[in-house]
């Protein structure tokens, strides 16, 4: 374990070095998120009461989802793992007295953290002083900001976990670019990333919030929100958990089965 913790330490380290980027991605997440919550506002303007969520909880739901885009967008993978399978300098990692997927667990788990560290606080900061409803509002309630802290501590587990996936099928083609655009379409689409799910038809929504994307940000995003009743987060989180483990599971067992079947050039 000591080992795997290194390797965190290691590339949060690193990620905590591209500041200029940081600075970058906050500006467009800022002109993003308030793009969004404009389209948002014509539509409730439009429609008052027509839809799932209050506006003040639409606004907060899209604040959270830019403040933590690094923890759960699927586009943001260690593309040196990728490299590494695809020119064959896995070998090096063959040959090292490691688990090779957890070693990329924990390398992805840190990159993704660094990168929110960077740009959710500047985020959360503005938005909290924005004028209501423009602004993110306060957690309904004590126990929701705590389930909402849970909620997104898993969800950033099955998203890593999830994209581990995507490592270890890109043993089995050729370019991982083709994996990359089937995953991240689903992601983007099935987790809220587009469209919170409460918008989506009921019937299409029950299925949806069955599916593992739904526990990555769409958990606690609308946690925080107020829009889950308590039966409802408590059966969130309980999905949560077993996603995380199926996810988890069956990606360890690719990943052995691809080493044991891994052909190295020249080897």
């Amino acid at each position: 374990m000591q080992k795997y913790f290194a390797f965190f330490r290691l590339r949060f380290t690193l990620g905590l070095q591209y500041r200029a980027a940081a600075a970058a991605g906050i500006s467009t997440q800022f002109a993003w998120g308030f793009m969004q919550i404009m389209i948002y506002k014509a539509f409730y303007d439009a429609e008052p009461g027509a839809f799932p969520m209050t506006f003040s909880a639409t606004v907060s739901y899209i604040w959270l989802q830019q403040a933590f885009f690094a923890l759960f967008t699927a586009w943001i993978v260690e593309n040196e793992i990728l490299d590494s399978v695809v020119n064959g300098n896995i070998a090096y990692e063959l040959c090292r007295p490691i688990r090779i997927y957890n070693i990329w667990f924990s390398r992805s788990l840190a990159n993704r953290i660094s990168r929110a560290f960077l740009r959710c606080l500047p985020i959360l900061l503005v938005a909290v002083f924005l004028p209501y409803p423009y602004g993110l509002s306060a957690p309904a309630s004590a126990f929701h900001f705590v389930v909402f802290i849970l909620a997104l501590g898993l969800g950033l587990l099955v998203t890593v976990a999830f994209c581990m996936l995507i490592y270890a099928l890109t043993f089995f083609t050729i370019s991982p670019q083709g994996l990359m655009v089937i995953f991240t379409s689903m992601v983007e689409f099935f987790a809220g990333a587009v469209i919170p799910l409460p918008f989506f038809p009921e019937k299409i929504q029950r299925i949806m919030e069955l599916l593992p994307f739904a526990s990555m940000q769409n958990a606690a995003l609308r946690i925080y929100s107020g829009s889950m009743s308590s039966p409802e987060m408590k059966r969130t989180v309980l999905l949560q958990v077993i996603w995380l483990f199926i996810l988890t599971f069956c990606g360890s067992a690719l990943c052995r089965y691809a080493e044991k079947k891994v052909t190295i050039q020249g080897g």
